[in-house]
């Protein structure tokens, strides 16, 4: 198919015109005209020659390479293709050279000195010689007869020009190939060597470092990709919220504060989610701390421990959440914005991090979703005794009061701004008369 106005035609007969009109077309017939069959014209064998006859067959490499481009962009493995395409470049070079040089020993006269090719019963044989003189040539391995000629002198020498040419060129592409992996890993993971240099610089090491070296190895074990949104970063809104979604909505649906919200709100919830790995003995938060983002769990186990740090009072799992009675305002709240537990992580947890700030954002434009986060915010401050009724009424009683004043206020504002707005068209009118009887004074 091709595109048209962003829209991708796949229609038989508008595409065979559109390719009949396109400059490959003809490119494409001269590249498929039988023009060996002119070597069957007598006398033109001799002074043309079969493969002179078939040039016309490099008029596809414009459409080779832009095979080469499309497969590059689709496949799953770009630097494989990258390195067998070169390869393919390597052998192909080689091939070329092997072929001057029969040609080259053929009008010089084949084994009438050790340079050109022997004069070997079986073309294989040949070929084989061919091809493996040229390898040492275009390596700059060197281990050559001497030229006796100068066609020999003259053909070896650009051979290890050409050499010269072909292998920088391999060592930038090789380069760049290892180049490109290494960013596209950076890019998945983080760097250790930074972080290696800090703890070295700042003389920290022992059981600390081993953890740091322990976590960034669990990452790619695991395949544990932290840097998501740097990721998909470049990718539409719509795109990337369709891409996070087919990738976390099935852990996501499995967190029951999110089992009666509709495919919208996890949707928004999706792109503000961040991933994180907490490693063995990790504290997640503290009890004390301001809640400043809540918690969903999609791997590991976490445990609730007391003021102690060891002893642990209640086990997390998969598909469990906490602190988001910190990020929500309940009314009645004795611990206010303060994380009323301290979590610790007993393995390697797989959490899905969201800030108070875009979780504000998306209550705000679902209230239902922020009224079922309330009452369910409720009912686990009633079990943990932290929640005063008497505040509660109290603070639902200032509430209305404030509403009712805010409402107040704009009615007054209201009256207000009708009353600036008569006095301000009397001002006007009082203008234009006092305009009207200067002009009749003159």
């Amino acid at each position: 198919g091709f595109l048209k106005d962003g829209i991708l035609v796949q229609d038989i007969s508008r595409m065979r015109r559109r390719y009949l009109c396109s400059w490959a077309f003809p490119w494409d017939v001269a590249a498929v005209l039988p023009t060996e069959l002119l070597c069957l014209i007598p006398g033109v064998p001799g002074v043309l020659g079969v493969p002179a006859a078939r040039v016309n067959r490099c008029l596809r490499a414009p459409r080779l390479f832009e095979a080469f481009d499309r497969c590059e962009t689709r496949t799953g493995r770009p630097n494989a293709f990258r390195v067998a395409k070169l390869m393919m470049y390597l052998v192909l070079g080689i091939h070329w050279h092997g072929c001057l040089y029969f040609a080259l020993s053929t009008r010089l006269g084949l084994g009438t000195d050790p340079w050109v090719c022997p004069a070997f019963a079986r073309p294989l044989h040949r070929y084989l010689h061919s091809f493996y003189f040229s390898t040492l040539v275009l390596a700059m391995v060197g281990d050559t007869p001497v030229p006796q000629r100068e066609e020999e002198f003259l053909f070896t020498i650009t051979g290890f020009l050409l050499a010269v040419l072909g292998f920088a060129t391999i060592t930038g592409s090789i380069s760049a190939v290892i180049a490109n992996l290494s960013t596209a890993d950076t890019a998945f993971y983080p760097d250790v060597g930074p972080v290696w240099q800090y703890l070295r610089a700042r003389g920290v090491g022992g059981r600390l470092a081993g953890r740091v070296a322990h976590w960034h190895q669990h990452l790619r074990l695991q395949h544990k990709l932290p840097a998501e949104q740097a990721v998909l970063q470049h990718l539409p809104r719509g795109l990337r919220a369709e891409v996070a979604a087919s990738v976390h909505m099935p852990a996501l649906r499995r967190v029951g504060l999110f089992r009666g919200w509709g495919h919208e709100v996890l949707r928004q919830l999706v792109l503000r989610l961040r991933p994180q790995v907490f490693g063995p003995g990790e504290f997640v938060c503290r009890r004390g701390d301001v809640g400043c983002e809540m918690y969903f769990i999609r791997e590991g186990r976490l445990a609730v421990v007391a003021e102690d740090g060891i002893t642990q009072l209640a086990v997390l799992g998969e598909g469990l959440y906490f602190g988001e009675i910190s990020l929500i305002n309940i009314k009645g709240n004795t611990a206010g914005n303060r994380r009323t537990a301290s979590i610790l992580s007993i393995g390697y947890s797989d959490l899905f991090c969201l800030g108070k700030e875009d979780l504000a954002e998306v209550l705000a434009e679902f209230p239902h979703a922020r009224a079922a986060m309330e009452a369910k915010g409720r009912e686990l401050l009633l079990g943990m005794g932290r929640l005063d009724t008497g505040a509660e009424a109290a603070a639902v009683a200032a509430e209305a009061e404030a509403e009712q004043r805010l409402r107040e206020l704009e009615a007054a504002l209201e009256g207000l701004q009708t009353r600036a707005a008569r006095l301000l068209a009397e001002l006007e009118a009082s203008a234009l008369r006092m305009a009207l009887r200067i002009q009749h004074l003159e």
